[in-house]
């Protein structure tokens, strides 16, 4: 189970930065073939726009980089009794997945939100074990399992 929601998320990792990949190779074709026209201030500011662009992508794509790393060490984390990096856990709300931030994973009949390990929740379930509560939007909920 545990191993699904790992390669659910380097799947999801990878298409991001497949496509970020892509968007730069266009983006760097664009800037080779913009000509120097007459109209010099169209020249200048079509290529800057184009940088610009360029500059957003690599920031966007160290970013998911730096998840893929992430990602990693929650993969060869050991399991623990208590809510870590790279847990799964089973809440009686919903289930969480702590690794990076990948949005919903569906898993046979179960369904876990990826989520990074400072977003709120995250930070609530930190250290927690099974059948402890926790309080999340003012609502009391319970710790099933972790795995």
């Amino acid at each position: 189970m545990k191993e699904k929601l790992f390669t659910a998320c380097k799947d999801y990792l990878e298409e991001r930065i497949n496509r970020i990949q892509s968007s730069l190779e266009d983006l760097n074709e664009a800037l080779q073939n913009e000509t120097k026209s007459s109209a010099g201030d169209k020249y200048e500011t079509s290529r800057e726009m184009i940088n610009t662009e360029v500059n957003k992508l690599s920031v966007q794509l160290q970013q998911f980089k730096k998840l893929q790393a992430t990602l990693e060490m929650a993969r060869i984390r050991k399991g623990s009794t208590t809510v870590q990096l790279g847990s799964a856990v089973k809440t009686s709300a919903a289930n969480y997945f702590l690794a990076i931030p990948a949005g919903e994973i569906n898993s046979g009949k179960e369904k876990f939100y990826a989520i990074g390990v400072n977003s709120p929740m995250a930070q609530t379930l930190m250290g927690k074990a099974v059948s402890e509560n926790f309080s999340f939007n003012g609502k009391e909920n319970k710790i099933l399992d972790i795995f």
